[in-house]
């Protein structure tokens, strides 16, 4: 007898019609973010749109919101790749209900919305909080490099600005009086009636150029004046001294010739991350609760320092909770005597790393920096050592999530502002992850 196989007929119809829910299995992660997303406030989303008005109808905003959290979460980032997924994959249909938005549609929504998004975050925090996922026992701070949406290669150094700018200038020169040129040989073939002024193209290629240029070393020199007066310096102080008995460098505002401004993403900074080298980056900034690895605060800088980050995370901490943390555990990286004063006059019990040995001793800070030593004497003891080896497990594993389960190892935004509201939409996707894996599977 010949073998039999089960009934396949791709061309046969539907009876009744399908439900697509019925097609994702019970606890699918959609149905999670579906429900968690259903169970905010979007007010503020929806106030963007106003009361009334002419126009064609937007798309729900809790569709919209539903499809990106849960498109970062299954790391998709891309506006074109999002709408593709709206027809290929059944739990993107899902969420979408069979609506269908343009990328272009995804791209401005996310766009117009991403101060919202942190309200959002805020939101999750707290619901997360209200089941039990957050208790603020211990919090650890930590902060990683996140690429920007910018290529090292198109960035330049102060010295070089200066050498393209005066060569730019030479050829700007050199083209303008080859230009008067012909007009005079224009003129006396053709006669004065002939225009002979339009640009050449080589010349407005390099006018463009020059004023880009001219538009970095600008913000290069206005950083560094304010980084001058945070120092106690002022225009005209050349004359001065620096250090005892020595000149200053350089001018007031002039920046160091190494220093680099990237013209794709200005507000983008070069740093080392990691074993790949130096990228265009921003730092990026988390806070986490012990319980379940929730993430209770975010924070992106443009300094590859984490220090002064500290104490602003821990607001936030209190701000989006409405509690104080308990205990804090942070790396060598935020370890400073104004942080750890900060951390006491708080009750904060704080365990900060007093950075690696060097030379296999161990560098004793100044008795000039009382709460630097107290810390010091604290993790010397076995129990000091066994709660900061806590750190590990609890503030590092979250951007593993991020950056591996994810795929988020890259921001799709340009510019601070725009790359802050994106870090909280990926720690929310996030957070939604954690949370429906301990709700569903526990």
């Amino acid at each position: 007898m010949p073998r039999e196989f089960r009934r396949y007929e791709p061309d046969q119809g539907f009876l009744l019609p399908p439900s697509l829910r019925d097609w994702l299995p019970e606890g699918h992660l959609a149905f999670f973010v579906s429900d968690a997303i259903d169970a905010l406030d979007l007010g503020a989303f929806e106030a963007r749109y106003g009361t009334e008005g002419p126009g064609k109808q937007a798309f729900d905003p809790r569709m919209m919101v539903k499809v990106l959290v849960y498109a970062y979460a299954t790391g998709t980032f891309s506006s074109r790749k999002i709408a593709a997924k709206l027809v290929e994959d059944v739990a993107f249909r899902v969420l979408a209900a069979d609506n269908f938005p343009a990328h272009r549609t995804i791209a401005d929504f996310r766009q117009r919305h991403l101060p919202e998004f942190r309200e959002l975050f805020v939101q999750v925090v707290r619901m997360a909080r209200e089941v039990g996922l957050v208790k603020l026992g211990t919090v650890a701070v930590d902060g990683t490099k996140v690429k920007a949406h910018a290529s090292k290669h198109k960035a330049m150094s102060y010295r070089r600005m200066q050498e393209e700018e005066a060569r730019l200038r030479r050829e700007i020169q050199e083209l303008m009086a080859r230009a008067r040129r012909t007009d005079a040989q224009e003129d006396a073939r053709y006669g004065r009636e002939h225009r002979g002024d339009e640009l050449p193209a080589e010349l407005t290629r390099r006018e463009d150029r020059l004023e880009k240029i001219r538009a970095a070393r600008q913000r290069l020199e206005a950083r560094q004046a304010e980084a001058d007066r945070e120092q106690g310096r002022e225009p005209g102080d050349e004359e001065r001294k620096g250090k005892p008995g020595k000149p200053f460098k350089r001018r007031f505002g002039e920046p160091e010739a190494k220093a680099q401004e990237n013209f794709t993403d200005p507000d983008s900074r070069i740093m080392k991350r990691g074993s790949s080298g130096f990228e265009q980056c921003y730092n990026a900034q988390i806070a986490v609760d012990e319980t379940e690895r929730i993430i209770v605060a975010t924070g992106v800088t443009q300094s590859a320092a984490d220090a002064e980050q500290l104490i602003p995370l821990l607001d936030q901490v209190e701000e989006n909770t409405g509690e104080q943390a308990t205990r804090c555990l942070a790396d060598a990286g935020y370890r400073s005597e104004s942080n750890l004063q900060a951390l006491e006059s708080r009750q904060i019990d704080g365990y900060v790393a007093m950075g690696r040995e060097k030379d296999g001793a161990e560098k004793v800070p100044s008795a000039t920096l009382a709460a630097t030593c107290r810390m010091r004497r604290k993790l010397a003891t076995k129990r000091g050592r066994e709660i900061y080896r806590k750190r590990k497990w609890i503030g590092e594993p979250p951007f593993s999530w991020i950056k591996s389960a994810m795929g988020f190892d890259r921001f799709h935004l340009r510019g601070l502002a725009k790359v802050t509201s994106e870090w909280d939409l990926a720690c929310l996707a996030a957070n939604l992850r954690r949370m429906h894996r301990k709700v569903v599977f526990g």
